[in-house]
């Protein structure tokens, strides 16, 4: 009966928490001591104070262009010849047994490139015809052929790029930068985001989210046109003097909360109200690209106090212009911002899904469209920072979250009509490419299959970028991490899976 006894009480949970409470508890009590310990360290030097890095830094500061939806890298960056070959046969089972797909249906039709490709600059890389301008510059930036991710859906997809996982929760890697390096401007954001497209992306704010580390590291989103943060501005009849004998008030009383009890989050509305406040006067005139001389407002295609139609449609694709210049004063802005300090600036282009099965999302129609917008102005953005010496610390990143299939969606058309041209998600290989910070110019790294399903050559994971993105800008991938959890989480995640990709490197 006594062995029985025991047996009961191992295997019961509520015995179990009874005798292990005293080590759960110290897990607890040393996870809040090393968060209090953080804060205190950040009180005493201010959290957006800049730091350190851990390792030699080439760049000091980070622009990623993220195109929202994912382009398709076989009409921009992929000539495959022999894939126009196989163009309107039915896909071979080998590509479809066993894969999952987002939308495709039973046995679906191989797609040829829609678009014609030649070579360009002293690197001879074939570019599309949609990116005249981009081939003007090729020889300045590094293009990566073979990226692959482990999701196929947007919003996982997307998180697993900017956050390290696929779930909500974990801070962006903007937030990681800043939280690491703090900022060069006491007087701005360290981490600014901006969207276009007309709508923000599928994982939503969370993409620039601090996650567990204190909210001050998040981003911090900004308009193109009109009053660049909302609210930022005083209200009528309050004075910049009052505003600021309103904030020593409200400055004391957090600060006595901090001190009695050493919430994180304490400290980051003493911080934000601080900022907000230098913010009045120095974000208005950094966000106010009319300053801008006309050649360089001509440079990257942009157009002051631009409101573009898109902007708050339900359905905004069939409303794109290829004039429209919202992502060009963007890629403006985010010139002047990193000119000014600002250490991570994060642009989301939304309506770059073309799955071809509704009005405006064809890679025949809409994708030469979304090309106008962006063509020009990314290019603008590598000469600019270039003639201005800040090419070399500013490390510039361009991609979506997975690529498209070599195959057509079928799964409301099951043949090729005008307008309604598309390609399903593909995680298994698509094109990003990188310039500056420290990268080697004109360089094509990796290599896909004769029609740009697999990787052949340098397999590219997302860890791996982001490992490279850290390495660059001085932050040790594999010992920067912030307890949480009862585990020193990391941005490339648990294991050393994620590698610094040396061979990009100059």
């Amino acid at each position: 009966m006594f062995q029985q006894l025991a047996h009961a009480q191992a295997v019961t949970r509520r015995h179990f928490f009874g005798s292990a409470g005293l080590g759960v508890g110290g897990m607890a009590l040393s996870s809040m001591l090393r968060a209090d310990d953080a804060v205190a360290s950040s009180a005493a030097t201010g959290p957006m104070s800049p730091k350190p890095p851990m390792l030699p830094a080439k760049a000091r500061s980070v622009i990623y262009l993220h195109m929202a939806g994912s382009p398709s890298q076989l009409e921009l960056f992929e000539n495959k010849p022999t894939l126009t070959k196989f163009h309107g046969q039915e896909c071979p089972q080998e590509y479809l047994e066993g894969k999952r797909f987002a939308f495709i249906k039973g046995v679906p039709k191989m797609l040829g490139p829609q678009f014609k490709y030649a070579q360009h600059g002293q690197s001879g890389q074939w570019i599309s015809e949609l990116l005249p301008n981009f081939s003007s510059i090729v020889d300045h930036v590094c293009v990566i052929r073979s990226v692959h991710t482990e999701q196929f859906n947007h919003a996982p997809a997307q998180l697993f790029v900017h956050t390290g996982q696929s779930r909500l929760g974990f801070p962006s890697i903007g937030s990681w930068v800043t939280y690491g390096l703090g900022s060069e401007n006491q007087d701005m954001p360290g981490f600014v985001v901006f969207v276009s497209g007309g709508k923000t992306p599928s994982a939503g704010k969370s993409l620039w989210g601090s996650g567990f580390l204190p909210s001050v590291y998040q981003g911090v989103q900004c308009r193109t046109s009109g009053e660049p943060v909302l609210y930022l501005s005083n209200p009528d009849g309050i004075s910049r003097q009052l505003r600021r004998k309103t904030l020593d008030a409200i400055r004391d009383l957090n600060q006595y909360q901090l001190d009695h009890v050493g919430d994180a989050e304490t400290l980051t509305r003493i911080e934000q109200y601080e900022l907000t406040y230098r913010m009045q006067l120095a974000v208005p005139e950094v966000m106010d690209i009319s300053r801008e001389p006309q050649h360089i407002l001509d440079l990257y295609g942009a157009k002051p106090e631009f409101t573009s139609q898109s902007d708050g449609a339900d359905d905004p694709r069939p409303l794109y212009k290829g004039d429209d210049p919202t992502f060009a004063n963007n890629c403006l802005l985010a010139r002047r911002l990193v000119e000014k300090g600002v250490r991570f600036v994060q642009l989301y282009d939304w309506g770059w899904d073309h799955h071809g099965s509704s009005p405006g999302e064809s890679i025949d129609e809409t994708l030469p469209i979304k090309c106008q917008q962006i063509d020009r102005a990314m290019s603008g953005l590598v000469v600019d920072l270039k003639q201005r010496g800040l090419l070399d610390s500013t490390l510039i990143v361009w991609g979506g979250e997975f690529g498209r299939t070599p195959m057509m969606q079928n799964n409301v058309n099951k043949e090729l009509k005008r307008g309604f041209v598309g390609r399903d998600h593909h995680p298994y290989a698509y094109t990003m490419w990188m310039a500056g910070g420290g990268v080697k110019p004109g360089l094509a790294y990796g290599a896909t299959d004769d029609i740009g399903y697999y990787i052949t050559e340098n397999q590219v994971g997302i860890r791996d970028l982001q490992a490279t993105i850290l390495n660059q800008l001085g932050l040790d991938p594999y010992r920067f991490s912030v307890p949480y959890q009862g585990l020193n989480n990391r941005l490339i995640g648990p294991t050393d899976e994620g590698q610094v990709l040396k061979a990009i490197l100059a």
